[in-house]
Order: C-alpha cells, then structure tokens, then sequence
C-alpha cells in the first residue's frame, strides 16, 4: 500500500490552515479593535497558540502515531469515550462545518466577480468535484492537494507584493503603538476576536489525521508540523498586514470579503475582479485539504465500532472512500442550511475544546506514561503546553460570556457525541475503558 510524502502532509496542514478565516475574519475583528499594532499582534497570538499546540500534537504524534488525531490521541490517554465524542466533533465540525464555510467563501467571491453565478451552487460543485478527486488513489489525492498548496502559497505573495507596490489609495494606517493598545491586548474585545483568529490557524493539527498513511511518521510528522504551522503564520502576519496597509478600516468593517475590498483599493476595479477569482481559487486547496485529511477520522471510528464498519472500507488503494462521501455530505448539509458567521463560531468554539482536551492529554501521558518512546519532546516543555491552553481557555470563556447561543450548540454537539458513543458501544458489544485496538 502506497503512502503520503513529507510535502504531501504539509501541504494538507498548510491548506487546511490558509482559507476562510484569514480571508473573512479581519472584518468582525474591526467592529471592537481600531488599532494595526493590536490587530497584528492579535495574530501574532493566535501563530504563537498553533506553534504551541503543534509542538504538543507532534511529541503526541511521534508517541501514538496512528491516523485519527484527537480521537486516537483521547481514546488512548483518557477513554474510549473522549477519543469517540472528539471523532464525533472533528467529522462533524471539525471538517465538515469548515469544508462548507471555505465552499461558502469561494462561491461568494467568484458570484462577486460574475453575479449572474449562483454562490450556494458554485460551493456546491466544488465539494461534489473535490470529493471525486480525492477518491481515487494516494498519487491523485497527494498530487491535486500539493499542487493546490504550492498555487495557494504563490497566489498569496503574488497578491501581497503587488498590493503594496501597485497601491495608489493613498492610504496611510499607522503602524507603530499609540496610548490605550496596551489596554486593548488585554480587553474582552480581544479575547473575543481571539474566536476568529483561532478559527483561522485551525487546521496546524491536520497531518495527525493521516499520520497512519504518513511516510515515517515519528521522524516526519513533528517536522511537518512545526514547520507548516510557522510559515502559515508568516503568512498571516504578512496578509493582514497588507489588507491593513492598502485599505482603510472604515471599509473593511462587517465585511467577509475583506480580501476583495483591499484588492479594489490596490488595484482598482479591473484589479480586484483578477484578485477576487485568484482568492477564490485559493480556496480550492482549504476544500480540497479537509475532504482530504477528515474522513481519516471516520476510517478509524470505522475501525474501532461494529455499527459504523462501513466507514471504514477502503479501495484497492487503501483510499476511505464511504468515509470521504459521508463527510461530504455532511459538509453539503451545513452549506444548504447554515448562516456564515453562526458556523464559523460555534465550529471554531467545538474545535477549540477537542484541542484544548488534547494538549492537556499531553500532561497526563507524560505522567501516566514517563518510559513510554518519545522520538519527539516538546522544547522547553511544560512551557509551549502551559501557553496554549491559556490563550485556548481565555478564548472559550468568552465565548461562553459573549456568544451564550453558539457555546451551546457546541454543548449540544458535544452531548450528541456522548449519545452516539453509548448506542455505538452498545451495538458494537464494546467493553468500556479498553484501549481501541491497533491499526492493521
């Protein structure tokens, strides 16, 4: 059986990350934070909590390497039942809300650009196309995801450095620090545009889902993670950076395409048309990564649990495919029937948790399990853990104080994976509190 390169899993973590969020969430930001250097440095902790979990994820990956991620990190530090309800989340929030909202932005901007175009059909067309590529082989999967990335990551300099040289709007944002930022840094409008900015780096995790088809994954996957987390956070730094350079605030306020707004300011009319089809095209490679590295999640409950067998049939390639459909079609459901910034909240909250579980886990492996092989530690450990459960757990108390209708739906997903793990235990004639058994 053929397995993933290297350049293959880091093009997923990067794909995953580079999408909806850094293209839409600058706008929800403006509405509380008036300030570049706060703006920046908003990011900045956001790049800092994804290096922070992706050091924790690789010595977690390197240990109990197994595709899967938080399922088969939590099924094998806590319980059966944490690894089930994490799965439960990451199959159908985790990927599949995210799946949708990319769909939903590249719909948005090309409909911008060509309004006779219907954006819930282009969304649409692109899932169903996306879902035939990657059901096909580990060469046609692992070809289409890379070279989306490598266009993605040129599309993004290509626009950066021809926004700032071409840029005649004459505007002028001030970068440096002024008096009352240093109270911002520390205010509840940043924490809650901490949400947005959390959602955007989601997906640095993304490579622990197919480490199992990973090319030596305990030598590899740290790798591949610290590394793809650092240059996608070069990379936000350096569009918000440019959106805030080019464009003013004023017109960036509550709007999603904040990408096409600053491209009409840098470029003009003409331009921005190029640029809204180029961002669009952006989003191809998010799409193509989550319907890609997801369904492995499913694969491994498929596995593990008697009543969801199916989902764990593979092609003559060993290619998930009733796995990789039925994300999709979750995916397709959220995008017919969901609103933009309702998904983008309570999926980044939900995600926020099964992180949050994660990294903690960390602690409880190192102390339940100090002789246990680690071919990767964490660098100055406990510190990189310590400081992502901060940021991730000052995030969710506000949500929960903030936004009390999105916290509990993520309560509500959350609980329905607690059901589902004891009808599936039940059916499958599982013994709780056993390890999940070993790949093949």
């Amino acid at each position: 059986m053929s397995s993933f390169k290297p350049s293959v899993a880091a093009a997923i973590v990067i794909a995953n990350m580079v999408g909806t969020g850094v293209f839409t969430s600058l706008g929800f930001q403006l509405v509380e934070i008036r300030s570049a250097p706060v703006l920046l440095a908003l990011w900045a902790v956001g790049g800092l909590a994804a290096l922070c979990g992706a050091m924790s994820y690789a010595e977690l990956g390197a240990a109990l390497p197994r595709s899967g991620g938080e399922y088969n990190f939590l099924s094998r530090i806590f319980h059966p039942a944490a690894g089930f309800i994490s799965g439960w989340v990451s199959a159908t929030v985790g990927f599949a809300a995210p799946t949708a909202l990319a769909a939903m932005t590249f719909g948005s901007y090309l409909s911008a650009v060509f309004p006779a175009l219907s954006s819930i059909w282009l969304a649409t067309g692109l899932v169903i196309v996306l879902t035939v590529a990657h059901s096909t082989s580990h060469r046609g999967s692992g070809g289409t995801q890379r070279w989306l990335t490598w266009l993605k990551i040129l599309l993004i300099l290509g626009f950066s450095g021809l926004a700032l040289l071409l840029n005649d709007s004459g505007q002028q944002t001030a970068f440096a620090p002024s008096r009352g930022d240093g109270a911002l840094l520390f205010s509840g409008a940043f924490a809650v545009s901490l949400i947005y900015v959390n959602y955007a780096y989601s997906g640095w995790n993304a490579a622990t889902y197919i480490s199992g088809e990973l090319e030596r994954p305990q030598r590899n996957l740290p790798t591949v993670l610290i590394a793809s987390t650092g240059i996608v956070c070069l990379a936000y730094l350096l569009l918000n950076f440019v959106f805030l350079a080019v464009a003013p605030m004023e017109a960036m306020v509550g709007k999603v395409e904040v990408g096409y707004v600053a491209a009409g300011y840098a470029f003009g009319d003409a331009g921005a048309a190029i640029m809204g089809v180029l961002l669009a095209l952006l989003l191809v490679s998010t799409v193509s990564a989550m319907i890609l590295a997801g369904p492995r999640v499913l694969q491994s409950i498929g596995e593990d649990f008697a009543v969801f067998r199916p989902l764990a049939r593979v092609n003559g390639d060993g290619i998930p495919v009733t796995a990789i459909v039925t994300q999709a079609t979750v995916a397709l459901l959220f995008l017919w029937t969901a609103s933009f910034d309702r998904i983008l909240v309570f999926s980044g909250a939900t995600m926020a948790l099964n992180t949050f579980f994660t990294v903690l886990g960390l602690f409880v492996l190192r102390w339940r399990q100090p002789d246990l092989p680690r071919p990767f530690r964490v660098v100055l450990y406990p510190l990189p853990p310590l400081l992502f459960l901060a940021i991730t757990g000052w995030t969710l108390l506000y949500i929960v104080l903030q936004r009390p209708v999105e916290a509990l739906i993520s309560a509500g997903i959350v609980a329905s994976g607690a059901l589902f793990y004891w009808l599936s235990a039940t059916l499958s004639r599982r013994v709780p509190g056993t390890d999940p058994p070993a790949p093949a």
